[in-house]
């Protein structure tokens, strides 16, 4: 016999935008269900972010036991014991779970339902025998690893990031299809790890990042023995036994690689198929739900957050998104999505942080100032060996801050503050005037500050004006 829920708000996806909409509505005291047919947490917390950084954790120790020696410590390569890194990525996800766990949302009043739904009009989704009519929907579905149509792959077995995480052992050879930051990251971590590692990208590897910044990473990678082909596209795959063989071919050349096993991390889709968005009036396409800036759909009493609506696929975006549901959802205000102060960080080594626009992007929008700091520079940065890297600021003509890009070590961290000065459309005065702690990486950013004045400050004008006070004594 089938049951009729009829709440405020029916969530579909239990992963980091989803959970954030649920959890948000249910405190305020909304009737809240959630509907989610895998596992709570969604790809960040099983398959994403919270995996791929615990393996990159050990491999950075691993990778600071090699390095020692630089400050006269001197021991034995390191010993990987490739179980008991599973075993850290696993008690890793198994603290985190119990913040998405079906039993914490049920504390907070949200109905959870651990099945398929799927709408079956503009006004009802179905779970089972269960029946939803909602005031308000959000999918919050997510988006799956693209597999790329290349010859012989499908008769092949093959990982991705929803399942590279499983993998028993340590490969000898590890082929990676694609030279994103996702690929990028999990080169450089089972290489630092023990594996041989080679990356086929058909662009440049991390294309949507400043080419300039890019080169540091490149030069990490090939220094760590990563084989990069960039420039190659996959023209087939074969396996033979416990061998995969990958042709390639650059500028009409074909070369043939052979590893024993082979990562897909070609990018990732949106989980739009098999929900019935045709029954309710979603406008959608492989690309993602069709939204405004509301994040409404073309069906009015649903909204869509995350990766499913396409475009910049990162876990603070999904949690983004949510608030700006819950505000138009629940308070009915008129918020709307600005990206135009969105970063990311690419977790190699060094890191990759951006905001704003880039060099590239400011240009098209009039005269613009370039301010660079290097690493090489920094007292904290030479006391632990750490040169490689800089950051480069982008302002207008006028010293408003537009963009900023830096590459190093702890990227990522310093990264918080210039997000903060793009979205406040503050001007690099602000940032030369204030006292920066010394000796700390983050100074870099004060330095480059600095250097918007030095033109003027150190020119001829300011020379005669020193040189004329200097008269009165």
């Amino acid at each position: 016999m089938s049951e009729l829920l009829t709440p405020d708000l029916c969530v579909i996806g239990a992963g980091t935008g989803g959970l954030v909409v649920a959890a948000g509505a249910g405190q305020l005291g909304a009737d809240t269900v959630l509907i989610e047919s895998h596992r709570m947490g969604g790809d960040c917390l099983n398959t994403g972010c919270v995996p791929s950084k615990s393996l990159l954790a050990a491999a950075h120790a691993a990778n600071g036991h090699r390095r020692a020696a630089a400050f006269g410590l001197v021991q034995a390569p390191p010993l990987i014991d490739f179980a008991k890194v599973q075993a850290h990525l696993r008690g890793v996800i198994a603290a985190i779970a119990p913040n998405d766990s079906e039993e914490r949302f049920t504390g907070l009043g949200v109905t959870v339902l651990r099945r398929h739904g799927r709408f079956t009009g503009p006004g009802e989704v179905a779970v089972g025998e269960t029946r939803i009519r909602a005031r308000r929907f959000v999918v919050a579905s997510g988006s799956t690893a693209f597999i790329p149509p290349v010859a012989g792959l499908s008769a092949l077995p093959y990982f991705t990031n929803e399942t590279i995480f499983d993998i028993d052992r340590l490969p000898e050879h590890l082929l990676i299809m694609g030279g994103g930051p996702i690929g990028c990251e999990l080169a450089q971590a089972f290489r630092r790890l023990g594996a041989r590692v080679s990356v086929v990208e058909m662009l440049e590897i991390m294309p949507k990042d400043d080419p300039e910044l890019v080169e540091v990473v490149r030069q990490a990678l090939l220094a760590d023995g990563i084989e990069l082909f960039e420039r190659h596209t996959v023209v087939a795959t074969a396996g033979a036994g416990t061998k995969i063989t990958m042709e390639i071919e650059k500028d009409g050349t074909r070369r043939r690689l052979e590893g024993s096993h082979l990562l897909l991390a070609a990018g990732r889709r949106p989980r739009v198929h098999d929900m019935g968005l045709e029954s309710a009036g979603i406008g959608h396409s492989d690309k993602g739900i069709q939204v405004d800036a509301r994040l409404r759909t073309t069906n009015r009493r649903v909204y869509a957050v995350g990766d499913v609506v396409g475009g910049p696929q990162f876990t603070h975006l999904a949690a983004y998104h949510a608030g700006i549901v819950i505000r138009n959802a629940l308070f009915r205000l008129p918020a709307r999505a600005d990206l135009s102060a969105l970063p990311w960080v690419t977790f190699t080594d060094p890191e990759l942080a951006h905001v704003g626009l880039s060099e590239k992007a400011a240009r098209a929008h009039g005269p613009i100032r370039l301010l660079r700091w290097p690493l090489a520079e920094n007292d904290r940065a030479q006391a632990e060996h750490l040169h490689r890297g800089f950051i480069k600021i982008v302002t207008n003509a006028r010293g408003r801050i537009l963009g900023a890009d830096i590459v190093g070590p702890s990227a990522g961290e310093m990264i918080h503050f210039w997000a903060l000065a793009v979205s406040q459309k503050m001007k690099i005065g602000a940032v030369a005037a204030m006292i920066a702690p010394y000796p700390t990486l983050a100074e870099i950013g004060k330095r480059a500050a600095g250097n918007y004045y030095l033109p003027k400050l150190f020119g001829e004008r300011t020379k005669r004006l020193v040189r004329f006070l200097a008269r009165f004594g």
